[in-house]
This record gives C-alpha cells, sequence and structure tokens, in this order.
C-alpha cells in the first residue's frame, strides 16, 4: 500500500512540526507537507487537515469556509480545533470528524485520521 499523503493547510510552523509529529506517531510512513498558500491545493493528497483560522495566503482566513468551497471529488478534510462549534460547523461543510490541536496524540486523533483515509484500526 502507498503511504499516504496528508496536507496540512494553512498551519504556522510550530504547529506542522507538532502535527506533523503527531500524524506520524499513529501513520510512520505518512508523506506529511505543510501548505499556506490556495494556489498548493491543487499538490495531489490523501487528506487535508485544515486550521480554522488560516496561516498564509487564502482568500478567506476561514478553515470552515476552505472546507465549504472544494469541489465534489476533492480529498477529505479534517478541521482542526479544539472549539466543539467550530467542529460542528466544519462537518455541516462537509469535513471528516476531527480534532483539536490539544487532542493530537490521543486515541481521538488517531481514529479521526485513519477513519478520513479509510485505514483499517490498529
Amino acid at each position: 500500500m502507498t503511504p499516504p499523503r496528508i496536507t496540512l493547510v494553512g498551519h504556522c510552523r510550530p504547529d506542522v512540526f507538532a502535527l506533523t509529529a503527531a500524524v506520524r506517531g499513529f501513520i510512520p510512513n505518512a508523506e506529511v507537507v505543510g501548505i499556506n498558500s490556495e494556489d498548493q491545493m491543487s499538490d495531489p493528497t490523501d487528506l487535508y487537515l485544515v486550521n480554522r483560522i488560516l496561516d498564509g495566503s487564502f482568500p478567506s482566513e476561514s478553515g470552515i469556509e476552505l472546507i465549504r468551497n472544494l469541489s465534489d471529488g476533492s480529498p477529505p478534510a479534517i478541521l482542526i480545533t479544539n472549539i466543539e462549534e467550530h467542529a460542528v460547523a466544519a462537518i455541516q461543510a462537509g469535513a471528516c470528524p476531527g480534532f483539536g490541536k490539544a487532542d493530537s496524540r490521543t486515541p481521538k486523533a488517531e481514529q479521526a485520521l485513519r477513519s478520513a483515509l479509510k485505514m483499517e484500526a490498529k
């Protein structure tokens, strides 16, 4: 099986580092890349992990708005947020159930990643 490519969308450098470590803790062979512009959204990926407030060059600073505007057939997206009402709004906008930065190294995060990637649980 080809290792999944996971794209961190609109995260600052410290969060990219922390989320990359968390993802690779659950999926050691994952290729994790960070992007900070809408232009890079066309790069191939298997999953977007979208920041609630986007850092970089995007038409809106809202991660929920970015998810809402993904085209049909786009890879799945998870909003990274600790705020429950934003997590619910992201799911209503088309996101897969996700997790917050505070939960990034918990079983909840692992389940969210594996579910979005359609991978079997460990």
